[in-house]
């Protein structure tokens, strides 16, 4: 069974930083596609970023320039670099994988920007 634990959430003020990693384990290749979801209070769960085996970088209007994600060299892990965060970054922000279009999620990790 594919896990994906994550990790490096937590409280920073308007401004400030944060970098949130996961890892995929429990599958005999690596994703096809890794990213980050986020689900604002009250709201449903939307791309933040996405990333492919290749390369290939998808990342929603509202964190270009700010946000920058990235794949580990084994494939199996992915990370978000949030720079210049913002009170509207807060949620919960979940790892997802796409292994041949089966989709798997984390538990989440809680990102909060204070103003």
């Amino acid at each position: 069974q594919v896990q994906l634990v994550e990790s490096g959430g937590g409280l920073v003020q308007a401004g400030g930083s944060l970098k949130l990693s996961c890892a995929a384990s429990g599958s005999s290749v690596s994703p096809n596609v890794m990213g980050w979801y986020r689900q604002a209070p009250g709201k449903q769960r939307e791309l933040t970023a996405t990333i492919s085996r290749g390369g290939w970088i998808n990342y929603t209007d509202s964190v270009k320039g700010r946000f920058t994600i990235s794949r580990g060299n084994g494939q199996n892990t992915v990370s978000l670099q949030m720079n210049s965060l913002k009170p509207e970054d807060t949620g919960v922000y979940y790892c997802n994988a796409r292994i041949f279009s089966r989709d798997f999620w984390g538990k989440g990790t809680l990102v909060t920007v204070s103003s």
